[in-house]
């Protein structure tokens, strides 16, 4: 239940901050390019947003597996094998999402600390970067879930897009008579 709502939220998030990202540029552009003026903040505020956009975009693309992976080697193994090696790289991941976890709750707690603002928005920085520990927390979400498939026999591997075989498929589709000697159509 609360990881149905999470995902639900997560995505809206994700969403609403790739449309925050596009008005904001459009707007910018427009601003600067037709009225001869450009918003003095705006430049800032879509580099935080893509921040935001990023570190949301990481952990919906371990939910869904459309990270690019290099496994040739983990799918020559057996399925044993493959589980073994997946439950391994997770292990490094979620050291890596405990090792970023702990520098950014020092990150954030110096910066509230010393009380430093964004240099063109009037907001503290720690509130514009706090999306490092929520980002991280969600990735450590992600690992757990597909390492607790794993365990339970649900999945063998991070199930990354295979795009060399997307691509054969794609290439086993294409009819020779449509192309000439060159392979132009």
């Amino acid at each position: 239940m609360i990881v149905r709502w999470l995902n639900k939220l997560e995505e809206t998030v994700f969403c609403l901050l790739l449309v925050a990202i596009v008005f904001l540029v459009c707007v910018e552009v427009f601003y600067r390019f037709v009225l001869a003026e450009g918003i003095s903040w705006a430049q800032e505020g879509s580099l935080y947003l893509a921040g935001w956009f990023v570190l949301f975009g990481v952990s919906w693309g371990v939910k869904h597996g459309v990270h690019i992976g290099v496994d040739v080697l983990v799918k020559k193994l057996p399925k044993r094998g493959q589980r073994i090696v997946t439950l391994i790289a997770l292990a490094v991941c979620l050291a890596y999402c405990a090792l970023i976890l702990v520098g950014s709750y020092e990150y954030l707690s110096l910066t509230y600390m010393i009380g430093i603002e964004l240099q063109d928005i009037p907001i503290p920085k720690w509130q514009a970067t706090l999306i490092l520990p929520i980002g991280m927390a969600l990735l450590v979400l992600r690992f757990a879930e597909l390492g607790w498939r794993v365990i339970k026999g649900e999945a063998d591997s991070f199930g990354f897009s295979d795009e060399g075989q997307e691509s054969m498929h794609l290439a086993e589709q294409r009819n020779p008579e449509d192309y000439d000697k060159e392979g132009r159509p």
